[in-house]
């Protein structure tokens, strides 16, 4: 399953993000994996999460980005909850532009049994039709 936060710019996402998955993280049986593009809220996650930031492997458009989260998620078998901060700034692509890798990461998702939660900055009304479903 997906789950999609979205909203403008310093409307809260990541806070809302950290706050799932360290919420998460007290009933969790499986793995959390936090993917950002910053080592900045490194620290705001409990212990139990494991933290990634993508800048350290130079990850480059929506291909690398579904590679990568594949290749974290085939890490450990007992994976629960996926978080990923800023799907678009990451892949340097347009959401709208995107279908692919929500295809694929729900695809992933139905396969493993995983929830995955994901940031984008745009209002509702602005989240392309194939991503309404995740909210």
């Amino acid at each position: 399953m997906i789950k999609i936060i979205c909203g403008p710019k310093g409307s809260g996402k990541t806070k809302r993000i950290i706050d799932a998955a360290n919420i998460a993280s007290e009933t969790a049986k499986g793995h959390l994996v936090f993917i950002t593009d910053t080592k900045r809220y490194m620290y705001d996650l409990k212990r139990a999460i494991r933290f990634v930031d993508v800048s350290d492997y130079s990850i480059a458009g929506e291909d690398a980005l579904c590679g990568f989260i594949k290749g974290v998620i085939a890490g450990s078998y007992d994976n629960e909850y996926v978080y990923v901060d800023g799907v678009a700034r990451i892949a340097g692509k347009a959401l709208k532009d995107m279908a692919q890798l929500f295809y694929m990461l729900e695809k992933v998702a139905e396969l493993r049994g995983l929830e995955i939660w994901i940031t984008c900055s745009c209002t509702e009304e602005e989240l392309p039709d194939f991503a309404k479903k995740y909210l």
